[in-house]
């Protein structure tokens, strides 16, 4: 993490300099997900993130290692984000607030077979979606 952020040495408050406004987790999600995404891919979410709130968002993420950007075998006018291995390690963060949620609000079908799926053996399945998600690393 950057240090001239920092309001104080408390891991969580550290932690949440990086990753903890809507926005961000918002991206990791869907990096999650999409294993790769284009700045365009973002915008079409169903939350309708703003450009400049999602530029900023970006360039924190990748300034604190969580994401990484590279050119799009496409078009030279795009670029991919993927996540890092650093942003792969929130996979077990998301599992959790995925589970507190689920326990507070009415989830849509698809996540809660997810979580389901989760509940039989929540190790095996963050060892599983960790390591599919590594393979997309460079």
């Amino acid at each position: 993490m950057l240090d001239s952020k920092k309001r104080s040495n408390c891991p969580i408050s550290c932690s949440l300099e990086v990753w903890g406004d809507k926005w961000s987790l918002l991206i990791v999600r869907d990096l999650m997900s999409a294993k790769q995404c284009t700045y365009g891919d973002f915008l079409k979410s169903d939350e309708k993130i703003s450009t400049n709130i999602l530029a900023s968002r970006l360039q924190t993420l990748e300034d604190n290692g969580i994401i990484t950007k590279s050119d799009h075998p496409d078009s030279k006018a795009k670029v991919l984000y993927k996540l890092t291995q650093k942003g792969i390690d929130l996979l077990p963060l998301m599992i959790e607030i995925s589970l507190w949620a689920e326990k507070y609000y009415d989830l849509p079908t698809d996540r809660k077979a997810i979580l389901k799926e989760v509940k039989k053996d929540k190790e095996k399945y963050i060892k599983t979606a960790i390591n599919n998600l590594k393979k997309n690393i460079d």
